[in-house]
């Protein structure tokens, strides 16, 4: 959202801002008087406003705009404009919540820095809103499968302590999930969850967004570690924190302490640090990309979250799941899913984890039927390398092999990829294949199928007794 009110009695005044914004790759909407702008705001908030103090021919001046749109969309930046006779009013204004002053006639570099630091405030408060009006479903863990029991267990045990917690997984396998799920069940489930995109904010904005600033035009803006106080502060991709900031960070959470950017007294805090990444920190350590101190900080309990491959037995009940909060936040059709849907997923790749599973549910309910449950046809392709007419085709290495090495690599990969699918379950993957379960130990003996008590991307996972 770039959207830019500008509100001004002046046409070639809102004409050249209008210029020089849309030549930054802003939108811009235009208003002359008071109607112009309450109607503006009315069908649509802006991202950000700048505001004329005097309007000529208007119910309303400058102030009285400006403390009606604080009043009712208090999240949406406002930079006050003025003449060089109204620094006063200006200021006054800054003290009832406008973001900032430009003096006419201005300078276009200072508008356009400005401008882009005003729309990056606006564009963290509504993520931070849009957090905050996140429900319990938010922190919901769903699934039932051994990798998945382990998961939940390891998280049931640090909820109720303040110990650091470190976060490791592939994109898109629900490490934010986690994060919010020992918050939503730990003593500080009233505080604030506060998360900070690591690798979204600028390096050199890092430190005002983090441990906010204070000037004397716009005195105390609070940073988002001060925003957390009480609650838990959650580092997303912890990895792309700049050098300079680690070692700020490093001393925050030594002393809770910190002071703000331009200020001079210091911050107390009482936070819980969460932090999530997708690299190998201790190869980012050895190669000078990640500041040793800082990982043993955070590194107190760290935590796995296991791949949707290891947890293939969880992706059924994770589809269902996603149909019903399409329905509830959306709208989109309640769909169950046929037998053939849930056995083609669990047998699919998926790179994205639940990320991409949550995805390929959302389009299908997009695109497909609108009532019924959904079908095998309607997943994406995976270059399952079916023909038209049904016909399996071979692929180049299988189709050069005699009968009888061909059927044994086949019925291999067939085996591993159904043990994989339950979860391990040795008796429900020979219900589903038609054996009897002695006769499915011998079979993979005979074609040489090792298994072992952890999943392997390649290795069956099986248990002697059901689960």
């Amino acid at each position: 959202m770039n959207d830019i009110l500008i509100v001004d009695d002046e046409r070639d005044i809102r004409e050249l801002i209008s210029d020089i914004l849309k030549d930054e790759g802003f939108t811009t909407r235009l208003a002359a008087n008071s109607d112009e702008c309450m109607a503006e705001i009315n069908n649509e908030p802006p991202a950000l406003m700048i505001l004329d103090i005097w309007l000529k021919d208007s119910r309303m001046d400058g102030i009285d705009i400006l403390k009606t749109v604080k009043r009712d969309n208090p999240d949406v930046p406002i930079i006050i404009i003025s003449g060089h006779g109204n620094i006063e009013i200006a200021v006054a204004a800054i003290k009832q919540g406008a973001y900032d002053f430009i003096e006419k006639p201005f300078n276009i570099d200072q508008l356009t820095v400005v401008i882009t630091r005003a729309m990056e405030t606006s564009r963290l408060r509504r993520e931070n809103a849009s957090l905050r009006r996140r429900d319990v479903s938010s922190s919901e863990m769903i699934g039932n499968s051994p990798a998945f029991r382990v998961l939940k267990g390891q998280l049931d045990k640090v909820t109720k302590s303040n110990g650091r917690v470190m976060l490791t997984g592939q994109p898109g396998s629900g490490k934010e999930v986690a994060a919010r799920y020992i918050h939503v069940n730990s003593n500080r489930a009233s505080g604030p969850f506060v998360t900070v995109s690591s690798a979204s904010i600028e390096p050199e904005r890092m430190e005002e967004v983090l441990f906010g600033r204070e000037t004397p035009e716009r005195g105390v803006e609070k940073g988002l570690l001060e925003q957390a106080h009480g609650g838990v502060v959650y580092f997303d991709e912890v990895a792309d924190m700049p050098l300079g900031t680690q070692s700020k960070i490093l001393r925050v959470l030594t002393e809770q302490q910190f002071t703000r950017v331009g200020g001079a007294d210091k911050v107390r805090v009482d936070l819980r640090v969460i932090s999530s990444t997708t690299r190998n920190l201790p190869s980012e350590i050895a190669a000078g990309r990640f500041r040793q101190e800082l990982f043993d900080r955070l590194n107190v309990v760290p935590i796995a979250v296991p791949t949707l491959e290891e947890r293939r037995e969880d992706i059924p009940e994770l589809a269902r799941h996603f149909v019903e909060t399409f329905n509830k936040g959306q709208g989109l059709p309640l769909r169950d899913l046929s037998e053939e849907a849930d056995a083609l997923m669990q047998t699919m790749a998926w790179p994205g984890n639940i990320r991409q599973l949550r995805n390929v549910i959302e389009r299908v309910l997009i695109l497909g039927e609108a009532s019924g449950p959904i079908d095998a046809r309607e997943l994406p392709s995976q270059n399952d390398a079916g023909g038209e007419d049904g016909r399996i085709l071979l692929s180049g290495g299988l189709a050069t092999l005699p009968l009888r090495e061909a059927r044994e690599l086949f019925e291999r990969e067939y085996l591993l990829t159904q043990i994989n699918r339950f979860g391990g379950n040795i008796s429900r993957t020979a219900t589903f294949v038609g054996m009897e379960r002695s006769a499915l130990h011998r079979k993979l003996k005979s074609l040489g199928v090792v298994t072992s008590s952890k999943t392997g991307a390649r290795v069956a996972q099986f248990e002697e007794e059901d689960v």
